[in-house]
Formats: structure tokens, C-alpha cells, sequence
């Protein structure tokens, strides 16, 4: 579990915990200490080493191996404030996402799970800012359903920017851009099992889109705004989940403090908004499945609690797992 360090009432570290996976009752263990903001966490394919960001304003990442929970280091992302990081499916890239410098980062992984000096960085220096926005805020980086092709959503230009991957190298070239309508503030990307469709959550609009995706040259097109289901009060759209079998996704809302289920259709070219969930939580910033994908765990930043739903494959409904578990301020929580 993912947490700010620095925050008042924050976590000493990485927050670890069994959950039962039939129940969804949570247990704390213990924590990994020695990390700074660990704000959002990922493992590698293999599953032995996970990778925490320090957000702050000398941005890094940070490897820890799993068997003993031994921290093995951190490396400079070159930018401030990383918000996000994703491994490479081939296990040898960290692609990380600085928020506050609009900057994404592309990291080697050795043979142990250690990191090297950064290999790779971009800044979103054009377009423009979006109406707000003072300059780039990457808030996302992901590798496409193709796997050559790496995509960073920019909330602060409106802007999710396509690259090729070397993956013998780690260098990025651009190859494509995508644009949301001005202000929308795109946060976070999901692609659909099938690879040609993606899921964008937009933080400041208040909306969503469904976006085709070209496996071959990486393209992104972002299509309509779509509802949230929220209404008119003030929410911020944060993280879209999509079931393994592609039939059903699911958004995380701040300041609804709801789950938005929607039944996906037509190859997953649409989204068709069924309705929304209490999270029993405050600020929901980020959800994830459990691996067998029965259990969905949502963390709730300003209660500092995780919630637990358990999600029927048949018909996408949730239903709540037992009382939140207490976490300090929560802001990631990663199933294994």
C-alpha cells in the first residue's frame, strides 16, 4: 500500500498486508521503511521486485525485492514529483511519469530487479497549457497492447503522447498525439483485453472517453466525452478499471467517493453507464483487481482507508467486502 510520508498523519513507508482472497478480509503485516512517498506502486512481471515513486521535488524510483523486502535502491527520475510508473511487459524498462515537471523517464532493470541511471526522458514542452494549467503535468505511462509503443497522458496539456519504445536501448521517439477537448485534464489510460480500445479518465472535466487505438503505428484517437454519472457536483474522475473477459469497467471518483460501473460493448468500442457505487471511503485515487480479478480493492486517500468489493464475473456488480481497512493515508493499494 502506497502512501505520503510526508503528509500529515502518513505512513513510515510501504504498507504491507494479507488480504483472505474468498472474504476480502485485510490484514496488516508490517511496512517497508526506508522509502520516501512511495505515492503509487508496481511489480515486475516475475513478481519478485516491486518499484515505488518518491514523489517529491527531486523525483526518483525506488526497487525493492520482495522475498525479504529489501530496499535495492533508487534512481533519479530527472524530473519532480513522479506520480506514476509501469514495468515494460519484456521486464527490462521502469517508465515512470513526473508530474510536476511534465516529464516522463524510461529506467533499465537488471537480472536482480535493480535499476540503472536513467536511460531516457522526455518533456511535454508543446502544446500549449490547458486552460488552468500553469505547464505539463505527465500524470501517466504505459506500454501499448502492442508492446513497442509507450503512451503518457499529460493532464496539464490535454494531451496523450504516443512513443516508440527501442526496447534494446530504452530510447523514446514520438510518433503520435492525441488531444482532449481543452480543460479536460486527462489522468489515467486503460486499454481493453481485445487492444483496440482504451478507456481515458479526464480529472477536470469530469468525464470520460473511449478511444480507438492502431496497434501498428501507436496512434491514439480520443472520442466524445461521455458522463461520469456523478452529477453536478464537484468530482474528479481518477482511475478506469476494465475486467478481464472485457465485459464490464470501472472508475474511481474523488469527491463523488463512488465506483461508476459501466457494461462495455460492441468490441469494447462502447461504454454504457449502469450505475455507481459508495466506495465507504474518501477520495478514492486508485483501484485495482485482485489477480484472479474477484475482488476489487479501491484506496481511499483522504480517510486513509482501503475498501474491498467483491465483483461478479456474470454481471459486473460489486458488493462490499466487510469495513475498510485503516491505512494512512492511502493512496495506492497493489494486489499480488
Amino acid at each position: 500500500m502506497g502512501t505520503y510520508t510526508s503528509a500529515e498523519g502518513g505512513g513510515t513507508g510501504i504498507g504491507v498486508a494479507a488480504y483472505d482472497a474468498a472474504g476480502g478480509r485485510i490484514t496488516g503485516i508490517g511496512t517497508i521503511t526506508g522509502v520516501t512517498n512511495p505515492s503509487y506502486l508496481a511489480s515486475h512481471p516475475n513478481g519478485r521486485t516491486l518499484y515505488a515513486v518518491a514523489e517529491q521535488d527531486a523525483g526518483a524510483v525506488t526497487a525493492v525485492r520482495l522475498s525479504d523486502r529489501k530496499v535495492l535502491g533508487s534512481r533519479s527520475t530527472g524530473g519532480a514529483g513522479p506520480a506514476h510508473l509501469s514495468v515494460h511487459p519484456g521486464g527490462r524498462w521502469l517508465l515512470s511519469a513526473n508530474y510536476g515537471s511534465g516529464s516522463v523517464a524510461v529506467h533499465p532493470i537488471d537480472s536482480s530487479g535493480a535499476l540503472g541511471e536513467l536511460r531516457d526522458s522526455v518533456t511535454h514542452s508543446s502544446p500549449a497549457p490547458g486552460p488552468g494549467q500553469q505547464g505539463p503535468h505527465a500524470h501517466q505511462f504505459i506500454t501499448g497492447p502492442d508492446g513497442g509503443h509507450v503512451l503518457a497522458v499529460d493532464l496539464g496539456t490535454d494531451t496523450v503522447y504516443s512513443y516508440r519504445l527501442d526496447e534494446r536501448t530504452g530510447a523514446l521517439t514520438e510518433v503520435a498525439r492525441a488531444h482532449t477537448r481543452a480543460g479536460a485534464g486527462p489522468r489515467h489510460l486503460t486499454f481493453h483485453p481485445g487492444g483496440r480500445y482504451a478507456y481515458l479518465a479526464n480529472e477536470t472535466d469530469n468525464t470520460v472517453a473511449v478511444c480507438a487505438y492502431d496497434r501498428g503505428t501507436g496512434r491514439l484517437s480520443v472520442g466524445r466525452p461521455q458522463s461520469t454519472g456523478t452529477g453536478s457536483g464537484t468530482n474528479y474522475p481518477a482511475q478506469f478499471l476494465v475486467t478481464a473477459n472485457g465485459a464490464f469497467a470501472y472508475l474511481a471518483n474523488r469527491g463523488h467517493n463512488s465506483l461508476t460501473r459501466y457494461a462495455v460493448e460492441s468490441g469494447g468500442a462502447r461504454l454504457r453507464l449502469l450505475d455507481t457505487v459508495p466506495v465507504d471511503g474518501d477520495f478514492p485515487r486508485q483501484i485495482a483487481f485482485s489477480p484472479d480479478g474477484r475482488l476489487l480493492f479501491a484506496a481511499n486517500q483522504r480517510s486513509g482507508t482501503v475498501s474491498v468489493f467483491h465483483v461478479d464475473i456474470g454481471s459486473g456488480e460489486l458488493r462490499r467486502a466487510g469495513k475498510p481497512f485503516a491505512s494512512p493515508v492511502a493512496v495506492c493499494a497493489l494486489p499480488l
